[in-house]
């Protein structure tokens, strides 16, 4: 196929930035937010930032003064990637970059997703909704296994039980903040990968180590300086390395998915196992995130990247010119 390079609207457009939110990952969005707005500015583009806080009168009020072209939508967390503001930028009529209301909604709740994903025949891990009180009793799960939030993103209270004990079930429980139901899922021994798709492009698989020995990628693996390490492309096995490209841009397509999701792995060498964890639809657009990592192994700028997600909410975007998928050192 034949791909047009994309180059900066000679019409600059004004875009209007949404950041900081309530949710947990509210920093984490204020971050994107900013390198965001450099990078539309770099463009060629107007920016207005609007800070998307308690009072969604004030955020829709902000966003009819700007009178913005398009939003770029760098909000996480729920309220941001739910579908809730999609939903007002809906009744606005403001295109917006990412997915749309439902998109969104069945993306942020892993019970929904879960559901989605089995039906398209993807990998997922064994899993179960539990309750505080349930989970009390009794362990939802043989261990070891895996107990999450069913709406919260960057791993926001993800526990892993590798040996079950009812003592620590009951602090879990007791201690529960993220609604009435928890997500418990069979624990996947092995690698975490991950790969971006843009479009209709899976880009490249980047495999993920938190600096921690014997860590996880949690929340501070994530955002904090020298946190983790990335890896692109992953050195895997080719057909792994195929296997996970595919079923990225098949979640992508089973769930709805616009503009830009990332689908994250576990990856169990000694069986060959490859599963689903979680599809994100508002990808983190930090420094240290993954998909413009991703975007610039395949020839595409962070400027050129935020460019095209407001040409795509346009419905403006032409195909992206990407450089061949980085090939991995098969071990």
């Amino acid at each position: 196929m034949t791909y047009t390079p994309i180059l900066p609207t000679s019409t600059p457009l004004s875009i209007a930035v949404l950041m900081g939110g309530t949710s947990s990952e509210r920093s984490v969005s204020l971050s994107s937010g900013k390198a965001v707005m450099a990078a539309l500015k770099e463009a060629g583009h107007h920016v207005h930032a609007i800070d998307a806080g308690p009072d969604i009168t004030a955020t829709i009020q902000a966003l009819k003064a700007c009178k913005p072209d398009a939003v770029f939508n760098a909000l996480h967390g729920p309220g941001g990637e739910d579908g809730a503001i999609q939903g007002v930028l809906e009744w606005l009529g403001l295109p917006y970059t990412h997915s749309g209301v439902l998109a969104s909604a069945i993306a942020m709740n892993k019970a929904s997703t879960r559901m989605a994903l089995q039906a398209a025949g993807l990998p997922v891990a064994e899993g179960c909704l539990t309750t505080p009180d349930e989970l009390k009793k009794q362990a939802p799960l043989p261990a070891p296994y895996v107990l999450k939030p069913v709406a919260e993103g960057s791993s926001v209270g993800v526990h892993i039980i590798h040996k079950d004990d009812a003592e620590r079930r009951t602090s879990i429980a007791d201690s529960w903040t993220f609604g009435p139901q928890i997500l418990a899922e069979r624990f996947i021994p092995g690698r975490e990968l991950t790969v971006a798709v843009l479009g209709d492009d899976a880009l490249a698989v980047t495999e993920i180590l938190p600096q921690e020995s014997g860590g996880f990628y949690d929340f501070a693996a994530k955002y904090q300086a020298n946190g983790s390490r990335h890896i692109i492309p992953a050195p895997l096995p080719a057909h792994i390395t195929e296997q996970a490209l595919a079923l990225a841009r098949k979640a992508h397509q089973a769930l709805g998915c616009k503009g830009a999701s990332r689908t994250d792995y576990r990856y169990n060498s000694d069986s060959d196992e490859l599963v689903i964890l979680e599809v994100n639809t508002q990808p983190g657009m930090t420094a240290t995130s993954l998909l413009p990592e991703q975007a610039a192994a395949r020839g595409v700028s962070y400027p050129l990247l935020c460019h095209w997600l407001v040409m795509d909410a346009l419905g403006q975007a032409h195909p992206l010119s990407l450089h061949p998928v980085p090939l991995p050192d098969n071990r």
